[in-house]
């Protein structure tokens, strides 16, 4: 155990904060993006509704390497958006730490939209009716009436896009890179030491993503018994 500490007290933790930093930063702008994408399809015609839930929940399915491939296209200053971003504002996102905030935000995405989807169609619509009767606009019915009722499935969703954010490797790699002190977060640590054979310092990495995860599991959980408890009562 002293050998233990004694390895991880000389380790460079800088890939924990990268991965903080990345996957709070994700969880934020997925959470916007997320509940005005599942707002906005619950309105939308059945044709179109099915195209566009498609697309929106593509990153889910995908390899995370060819969504990531895709991500180094869109954004290569050597393509049209990549070079219009740094010519007109001076804004690298290849081997960048922003690139980390956008694979990690692009393949997290679809689990805040998905859950905030799945809960709103929970929402009684009386609830929805009545606001409107009340002579609330669309935009107070939405964050005051969908959103509260629709909570606690926005708060699990919310706890699933920070935990997919924080462990993100594939697109990572690809669009951000693996510099040290820089774009290099948790996942792609463990990939490296490994290759190194160090697995002492990749089951230190390995216990810091695990009591992350674990710790993200039992809030969701303690999010859903809530839930289920305040159904029942009522």
């Amino acid at each position: 155990m002293q050998e233990f500490m004694k390895l991880a007290a000389g380790l460079d933790w800088s890939p924990l904060w990268i991965s903080l930093k990345t996957g709070i930063a994700a969880t934020v702008i997925s959470f916007f993006l997320g509940l005005f994408a599942a707002g906005k399809i619950m309105g939308a015609k059945s044709g179109w509704k099915a195209v566009i839930d498609g697309f929106l929940t593509l990153p889910l399915v995908l390899p995370p390497t060819v969504a990531g491939f895709f991500l180094l296209l869109l954004f290569s200053r050597r393509r049209p958006l990549g070079i219009f971003l740094y010519d007109e504002f001076g804004i690298r996102v290849v081997q960048t730490w922003l690139g980390c905030v956008i694979a990690a935000t692009v393949i997290a995405f679809p689990l805040m939209y998905r859950n905030a989807r799945a809960a709103f169609e929970l929402v009684d619509p009386d609830l929805i009716d009545a606001g409107r009767t009340l002579g609330m606009s669309e935009t107070e019915i939405f964050w005051k009436v969908a959103v509260p009722n629709a909570g606690p499935g926005i708060a699990s969703g919310t706890i699933l896009t920070f935990a997919r954010a924080l462990g993100e490797y594939g697109a990572t790699s690809m669009l951000a890179g693996n510099i040290p002190g820089k774009t290099a977060t948790i996942s792609q640590r463990i990939a490296m030491v490994i290759q190194d054979q160090n697995y002492a310092v990749a089951g230190i990495w390995v216990t810091v993503v695990l009591v992350i995860a674990f710790a993200a599991i039992v809030g969701m959980n303690l999010i859903s018994s809530k839930s289920m408890k305040n159904v029942r009562q009522w």
